[in-house]
């Protein structure tokens, strides 16, 4: 049984969620730790759940919302990816990596211009991305000179209508890269996503959130321990 247990409505931990995949692979991790929301799954229409024996309370919003949820209280903790924290930058306390949501950052161009391509070369480029500050930063950091181009959304089609040479993205698998001719030519970063919690609920509610991070933590270290058999 969790210890985990319910005192008053200001006791409720409030822990917002995102949407997408990283939803269902936090499942599994909240539940290895005795926290179950399955019921989020059954209900995609439904923003706000609760675990009234636990004291928790579960909201589903767009991931990059939910560093400003927890930054300004609305929820204690949070579960965010890299790439959004460090797009933000928001005033956050991350206790813990969840080893979820896998992925990396990307340089990526045309098959055929990738095949005569040198990064090494590279002094001034034109590059669409979802992620300006990341990418802005890492191309100063190497000395070349970027002119970036925010898009929101199929990044892929900027290098294959002209509107750019290059893009900065997330890459899980490549597939999505190989069917629109494009190829990884620089690695940016590695992507996990990361627990948050907001400043003045590590000092309000310390017990509840050290607590859940001492649970999430053993979940975390069980999920990389090699399988038997």
């Amino acid at each position: 049984m969790s210890n985990l247990k319910k005192k008053s409505w200001d006791d409720t931990l409030t822990i917002a969620l995102p949407k997408g995949r990283i939803l269902k692979e936090a499942l599994t991790l909240f539940r290895a730790a005795d926290v179950d929301f399955s019921e989020i799954l059954q209900d995609d229409r439904k923003l706000i759940f609760e675990n009234i024996a636990e004291g928790l309370r579960f909201m589903v919003i767009r991931s990059q919302d939910v560093p400003t949820y927890v930054e300004y209280g609305a929820a204690d903790l949070g579960i965010a990816g890299k790439d959004v924290l460090m797009e933000q930058g928001k005033d956050l306390y991350e206790p813990l990596d969840l080893g979820i949501g896998v992925c990396r950052m990307m340089v990526a161009e045309p098959k055929e211009l990738g095949e005569l391509d040198n990064p090494k070369h590279w002094t001034h480029i034109r590059v669409a991305t979802k992620y300006p500050n990341i990418t802005l930063k890492h191309f100063l950091n190497k000395g070349i000179q970027v002119e970036i181009i925010k898009l929101y959304g199929s990044i892929e089609l900027a290098p294959l209508l002209g509107l750019s040479e290059r893009i900065v993205d997330l890459v899980q698998t490549g597939e999505t890269l190989r069917k629109n001719g494009l190829v990884e030519v620089e690695h940016v970063m590695n992507i996990t996503s990361k627990l948050v919690c907001n400043r003045a609920s590590l000092k309000t509610k310390p017990k509840r959130v050290k607590d859940l991070v001492d649970r999430l933590s053993k979940a975390v270290a069980q999920a990389k321990e090699p399988t038997q058999g």
